[in-house]
């Protein structure tokens, strides 16, 4: 939809959910909570997103790895879960405790054992067990499994309950039998698939590989830790040297290479396809890492702090995780990559793909009143956008406006705009006239959720005045977005949108795509911004 341009430089006090806000007093930091006042500390002209084919190819099979990797783990689970229903059954009916074992009817434990898989499973996914970053405590695993076990079965109870009413009948000793074997099953195939996992990263397959900015002791100590866990299959590829004095000698630890100096620090990034940024440097001010951050932000790289480089006492502004025991700050973290963007693109297509089969006799009534109030010109309204990578394409909407030919030019809508027919002040009112974008997420080109596609030379324009304005195009753009249902659409700052976009960027997960649908579907009755 078109928007109005607003004063580049104003900001708004909109409030942002405060579940991982940023680190704050810099304009380069846009993942902070807005609402916040940043101090602009240095503007740096924007890097085009930039990927030759060979890490292209190099992220793809990576990718793909993951998505192998994340199915045969489901699959293991999958059958541990239903192993651990059927060996309770089988413990129950044959072990006699806690009275006479009452049979169930076939056909309903099918459903009964359906049910309850899906539930224990769903259970695993919102407990964060197949979101396990590399090194994660065996313990806390363990604690995890337990914790989404008892979950699962909970909800188990109360699906089947829900759906079978009085044909549901369960035994309290079968659920504790189940809980104990689907706890010892999963725990025991995970332990064995991650032991072959561990083994193939030995040998140089799913590998991570890093470089650590820095030097001295505190570098030394991670390239240590790094090298005695190679079943982690991190690879360190060398060291960047953060001393920009002439004649400066870097401290690196022996057996690693000087890759150059920080001020080169993005192009040794691209060059060496690094997945994983640690900084070490002693005494780095918020200013010098806004800096480091704001070099990477067009680069698809995590970036994380060794804490005795950098002094910080965190109130859940930043995460903590550990590499081996050293405990690291994440500053930057890639959400959407590897088995998410499959998880993402399964969730779009098959929402999309309902919702046009739904939607589709209003959508002919939309193209038959259009042609009717409207003969002159086309039913839909085309134009170039910029996606994914800062690559454009053509996106489907109603048209909404009174034809011209060749003398239409393209320019933002405002309020009472004298273009808009009668229809089209209906259909743009209650968000109508986007329905034909679905049609861009079935094909690829757009997502459901997603930051809001702009035309070529307003995203020229707003990448040289919005510092990390780019970075909102690592991801595909949306048809509903976190700014647009926080109200920030139409006569809005877009310095304050891009912040909620990046917010999304850095926070995805599939609870805050349902919670951005969700609230989409409320904010088309009351949008004053929508015109």
């Amino acid at each position: 939809m078109e928007e109005k341009l607003s004063r580049i430089p104003e900001t708004t006090n909109s409030p942002l959910e405060p579940v991982r806000p940023g680190l704050t007093t810099s304009a380069a930091d846009a993942s902070a909570e807005p609402g916040d006042t940043l101090e602009v500390v240095s503007v740096r002209p924007p890097i085009a997103p930039h990927r030759n084919r060979r890490t292209l190819d190099k992220t793809h099979r990576w990718v793909w790895v993951q998505f192998v990797v994340f199915g045969i783990q489901l699959a293991l689970d999958l059958a541990a879960i239903i192993a651990g229903f059927l060996l309770a059954y089988v413990t129950r009916k044959r072990v006699d405790l806690g009275g006479p074992f009452i049979d169930f009817n076939p056909n309903n434990y099918q459903i009964i054992l359906a049910l309850s898989t899906v539930a224990v499973l769903l259970a695993f996914y919102n407990r964060g067990i197949y979101r396990l970053k590399r090194g994660f405590s065996k313990i806390d695993e363990f604690y995890r499994i337990c914790a989404g076990t008892f979950l699962g079965l909970v909800l188990a109870i109360f699906f089947n309950s829900f759906l079978l009413g009085p044909n549901f009948l369960y035994s309290r000793i079968i659920f504790v039998y189940s809980m104990i074997l689907i706890i010892a099953l999963v725990c025991i195939v995970r332990w064995l698939f991650s032991s072959l996992v561990d083994l193939l990263r030995r040998v140089g397959l799913s590998q991570v590989r890093m470089v650590i900015v820095g030097g001295g002791e505190p570098t030394a100590r991670i390239v240590r830790k790094v090298q005695s866990v190679p079943e982690l299959g991190y690879v360190i590829a060398g060291i960047v040297c953060d001393q920009r004095q002439a004649g400066h000698t870097c401290e690196v630890p022996d057996g690693s290479v000087l890759l150059g100096h920080i001020d080169d620090l993005a192009d040794i990034v691209r060059a060496n396809e690094i997945d994983e940024l640690i900084i070490t440097m002693s005494g780095v001010t918020q200013a010098e890492l806004f800096d480091l951050v704001g070099m990477c932000d067009d680069l698809p790289v995590n970036i994380r702090i060794y804490p005795e480089a950098f002094q910080l006492v965190t109130a859940n502004e930043v995460t903590i995780s550990a590499l081996t025991g050293l405990p690291l700050v994440s500053v930057k973290d890639v959400a959407l990559r590897g088995v998410n963007r499959f998880i993402k693109r399964g969730m779009d297509i098959a929402i999309s793909l309902a919702l046009l089969v739904i939607v589709s006799p209003v959508m002919l009534l939309i193209a038959l009143l259009i042609k009717l109030t409207s003969p002159r010109g086309p039913v839909f309204y085309t134009q170039e956008r910029v996606g994914l990578d800062g690559k454009p394409f053509t996106v489907y909407k109603f048209r909404s406006m009174r034809y011209v030919g060749d003398q239409e030019s393209p320019k933002w809508t405002t309020e009472n705009d004298p273009r808009r027919t009668r229809l089209g002040r209906f259909i743009r009112r209650y968000s109508l006239d986007e329905l034909p974008q679905f049609i861009n997420v079935l094909v690829g080109d757009m997502s459901i959720v997603g930051p809001r596609p702009e035309q070529p030379h307003y995203v020229e324009q707003f990448s040289r005045t919005i510092p990390r304005y780019m970075r909102r195009h690592k991801e595909k753009a949306g048809i509903t977005g976190w700014a647009q249902v926080n109200g920030l659409r139409g006569d809005t700052s877009i310095t304050e949108r891009t912040r909620y976009d990046l917010y999304y960027v850095e926070n995805w997960s599939v609870l805050f795509d349902l919670k951005i649908m969700l609230k989409t579907v409320l904010v088309i009755f009351t949008d004053k911004n929508a015109y």
